[in-house]
């Protein structure tokens, strides 16, 4: 792994642990599946940084129970797919909603 991938999936981490509404708090989920949702939005994110057909700053990523939501804008249903294809090869991925829109 390159300094970069690393920096970005712990900075991705720090910001999804802190920034993001704590499930864990309004009863969506437990402790564990919090944190293993955490790691699958960032292992998401980070696959998309490593792709050049995946704009990662232009798709949104959100987990829960192992649900991912994937929003935001691709430039080409290729794009779109490629997305989509990446997530569903993350470990613990029980389902992917693929509601990004494509704008040229």
């Amino acid at each position: 792994m390159t300094i970069r991938h690393l920096t970005t999936t712990a900075l991705s981490a720090l910001v999804l642990v802190f920034a993001s509404g704590c499930a864990v708090t309004r009863g969506q989920e437990t402790v564990g599946a919090y944190v293993d949702d955490t790691a699958i939005t960032t292992a998401v994110k980070g696959r998309f940084i490593d792709n050049k057909d995946v704009d990662a700053s232009a798709i949104s990523v959100e987990t829960l129970n192992g649900t991912v939501m994937l929003s935001g804008f691709a430039k080409s249903l290729k794009e779109k797919t490629t997305a989509e294809g990446i997530t569903w090869k993350i470990a613990g991925v029980k389902n992917v909603k693929n509601e990004i829109a494509i704008r040229p």
